[in-house]
């Protein structure tokens, strides 16, 4: 009985169970040597405080949908989600909608105005839809050449007073939403929607207080590049009687406080910034709403 003891002696104590506030990988999810030697031992969570971690997780997640969407609908192009479907589905919005659903007849602008004031806008014409080359100047034209020029469509409105006018134009790209993304840095650090040399075209209507807008007529614009659709939009606006202004402003700078330029004491800044604004929202509504199938 001895010689057997002596040939098996007794197992060695088990070690001491790992204090239970500690939770440790299981054996067969330790890894390498190196991985094993970063382990540290993580305390256990508390019920209590676990629930309240998925609860803020779940709001949190919530909050952060409800923004995107919101930024979506208010039209913030820097922040706006790209979807494939939405960007798909702007592309042909300037075959595929109605004219009155792109620019409205009339638009209310709600505190468009200096200092909050309420704007209201109606459409005096409609420029066929055209080509790049005869609606956008050659040094604009060539500046959005990057993401390809497919079809400018143009409108423009005369003010409830009748005082200015405002072209605002859709320049329709065949780019993708990376493409739109670089053009839209490009305008944002070069300021090129400053440079009045790319300031956009006037569309003139004859026999409306719009018939002498011309090119000599533009005193503030506004260019916005979307990334959240292949498109560019804009607002140049001037005065109804048909004067010249020698030093156009750009809307940024006429809107800016302290402003004194013709531009800004007229308004005109807000007038071009406005009406795009308005403009850009429509696109993304018609973008939300399916187009109804023709009977």
């Amino acid at each position: 009985m001895r010689a057997a003891e002596a040939a098996f002696p007794p197992p060695p104590p088990l070690p001491s169970p790992p204090h239970p506030s500690y939770a440790w990988a299981p054996a067969d999810d330790i890894g390498t040597p190196e991985e094993h030697a970063r382990l540290v031992p993580v305390q256990l969570r508390h019920p209590g405080r676990t629930a309240a971690a998925l609860v803020c997780g779940v709001l949190g997640l919530g909050l952060i949908g409800g923004a995107a969407t919101g930024t979506w609908l208010t039209g913030d192009s820097a922040a706006e989600p790209v979807t494939t479907d939405n960007f798909a589905a702007a592309r042909s919005l300037w075959h595929s909608v109605p004219v009155d659903t792109l620019f409205p007849r009339t638009l209310d602008g709600d505190g468009a105005g200096p200092g909050g004031a309420d704007r209201d806008w109606t459409r005096v014409g409609v420029a066929p839809d055209g080509d790049c080359s005869t609606a956008l100047d050659p040094l604009l034209l060539k500046t959005v050449g990057p993401v390809g020029c497919e079809r400018v469509l143009r409108a423009t409105y005369v003010d409830s007073t009748s005082s200015s006018v405002t072209t605002v134009g859709l320049v329709f790209t065949e780019a993708d939403a990376a493409a739109m993304d670089a053009l839209r840095t490009r305008f944002r650090s070069e300021r090129l929607d400053r440079r009045a040399d790319l300031m956009p075209r006037a569309f003139p209507v004859k026999d409306t207080p719009a018939a002498a807008f011309g090119d000599r007529q533009r005193a503030s614009w506004s260019v916005n590049v979307l990334t959240d659709a292949p498109v560019v939009v804009y607002g140049v606006s001037g005065f109804a009687d048909g004067r010249e202004v020698t030093t156009p402003q750009s809307a940024a700078e006429a809107m800016a406080s302290g402003a004194t330029t013709a531009p800004a004491q007229s308004g005109l800044g807000h007038e071009a910034k406005g009406l795009a604004d308005r403009i850009e929202r429509g696109i993304r509504e018609a973008v939300d709403t399916p187009t109804p199938e023709p009977r």
